[in-house]
């Protein structure tokens, strides 16, 4: 055991070597880090030889993947993830989450069985796999480039969902032959909405629990190993259910990093939980992707070639098929910004841990791990390298200075501003003397007009920059609008017919700013 930690601590210095050379550098590190993890397990390096035999076991790297790394990377990302993000965007990222991965699954796995010529069960499995998504690396690369924030959280939120379901597929396809007649795509179904509906409900009451919890506590290290014990036993409770591990997870984050948030987290204990899951989700992907390539360089795929080239290209075509189809239903999405989808798609981790934890004795066990590493391999490295060209040929980034400097200036006139309230409280309450309060509030007053003088400068020099939080503005008084109409109903005060009428005025509006927004 003790050994077996060593080797651990070994692959963690090579993990974080790698990743802070890439950051460095400014490349994307967890390609940086599948690369170099492909060569370690080509070359010969003595000293290495027992670390890289333990972790390509597959036992090991599906239970760490799957079991260890999996809830830790879904409840870090769901919990920094405003739900209003999504509410903004729910059409784009339910399109694309649940049509979409449905028509990647089917399109793949018909396509896999006729040309690849493989049996109907392993086609479909394969599928499942290939309809997971992995954003980390393309969302790295959008930071460093400033793109559209509403492209990436669609992205984001697109990949939470889809991994779920992707997971839900998978295990169906283990056990139903899915297209093979009535009876079994009617099972396949109810199997389908039994593991997401159950994942989504543990998750979604134990996340209510855990924040109902917080309201009785100020103990922000106590309040982060709440946040541990939730995300996991969403995971595994839901999984001893034979429900969707994944999905209950992704709801218990939104819930916990929302609502919990709300009702029973002081500012320290948002800024603590929020380094220490950013900390775990680095060392968890930094971790996952060295794994990945050393797994990668573990599978033989010489002399079949032309199987995986094929394999890429029906990937590739389920991929697009399922985007622009998808999203031909949803209006003002710009084109540049299908393109961006369709690409930035990049299979990862989870595709390579669910073929391992295929039965050995699954007679297409082989076929799938090969052609599953071979579509990864493509996609981390080819795909991952080229989405950044791609983004600028597109030019769906913003203007970097315009946006650092308008958020800066931003922060700083929100921070003024709360400054001045808390000693307005304080003057109230009697805990600080009017002289003090004057004096502190002269000092607020006067940076405040400085910082509204910078941004009346910023936009003068970025025109755009007003254009935007105009936008916003509104977006978010037709938002107080739609929820003023829902209070009226609620009271009984309008009938249906009047709100309805009354909704659609709304979401017209919103339509048209959202528009706006991507032209």
């Amino acid at each position: 055991m003790e050994h077996q930690f060593e080797l651990v601590l070994l692959l963690l210095a090579i993990a974080a070597g790698i990743t802070a050379l890439a950051k460095k550098l400014k490349a994307p590190y967890p390609i940086a880090l599948v690369i170099v993890g492909a060569i370690l397990g080509l070359v010969h390096i003595p000293g290495l030889e027992e670390l890289k035999s333990f972790i390509v076991e597959d036992e090991i790297f599906t239970f760490v993947i799957v079991s260890i790394f999996l809830p830790t990377l879904l409840g870090e990302a769901t919990l920094k993830l405003p739900f209003s993000h999504l509410k903004e965007n729910k059409t784009p990222i339910l399109a694309m989450a649940l049509f979409g991965t449905l028509v990647t699954y089917t399109v793949i796995g018909f396509l896999a069985v006729y040309l690849l010529g493989l049996d109907l069960k392993v086609a479909f499995i394969f599928a499942a796999l290939m309809a997971a998504t992995d954003p980390v690396s393309v969302l790295s690369i959008f930071k460093s480039m400033g793109v559209n924030h509403r492209l990436a959280t669609i992205i984001e939120g697109e990949s939470l969902i889809n991994d779920g379901v992707a997971y839900v597929l998978f295990k169906i396809s283990l056990t139903t032959f899915i297209f093979a007649g009535f009876t079994e795509f009617g099972q396949g179904l109810l199997e389908f909405f039994k593991a997401s509906l159950g994942g989504l409900a543990i998750g979604l009451l134990l996340a209510y629990l855990f924040s109902k919890i917080l309201r009785y506590f100020d103990d922000y290290p106590l309040e982060i190993v709440f946040s541990m014990i939730l995300f996991y036993s969403s995971f595994f409770i839901a999984e001893i259910f034979h429900f969707s591990g994944v999905i209950s997870v992704v709801a218990a984050g939104l819930v916990f990093g929302n609502y919990g948030a709300k009702i029973g987290m002081s500012p320290t204990t948002k800024l603590n939980i929020k380094t220490f899951w950013d900390v775990l989700a680095l060392i968890a992907n930094s971790f996952v992707f060295l794994m990945v390539g050393l797994e990668i360089a573990n599978i033989d795929l010489s002399g079949k070639w032309m199987m995986i080239l094929f394999a890429i290209l029906i990937v590739l075509i389920g991929r697009s098929v399922a985007i622009y189809g998808s999203l031909s239903f949803t209006r003002h999405i710009p084109i540049a910004w299908k393109h961006v989808f369709n690409w930035g798609g990049l299979k990862g981790s989870l595709s390579i841990a669910l073929a391992l934890s295929l039965p050995v004795t699954f007679a297409g066990r082989e076929d799938i791990l090969v052609l599953t590493f071979g579509v990864v391999l493509f996609s981390l490295v080819v795909q991952g390298l080229t989405i950044k060209p791609l983004v600028n040929v597109l030019g769906v980034t913003k203007t970097k200075e315009s946006s650092l400097s308008y958020e800066k200036t931003l922060s700083e006139i929100h921070q003024a501003t709360a400054g001045r309230k808390a000693i307005e409280e304080m003057k109230d309450e009697a805990t600080i003397s009017p002289v003090i309060f004057n004096q502190l509030d002269k000092d607020y007053q006067n940076k405040l007009n400085k910082l509204h003088e910078e941004l009346e400068n910023l936009y003068k020099k970025f025109p755009r920059l007003q254009e935007d939080q105009l936008i916003s503005a509104r977006k978010k008084s037709l938002y107080a609008e739609y929820e003023a109409v829902e209070e009226l109903v609620k009271q009984h005060l309008i009938s249906s017919e009047t709100a309805e009428l009354e909704y659609k005025k709304i979401i017209d509006l919103l339509e048209k700013e959202n528009k706006t927004e991507s032209d």
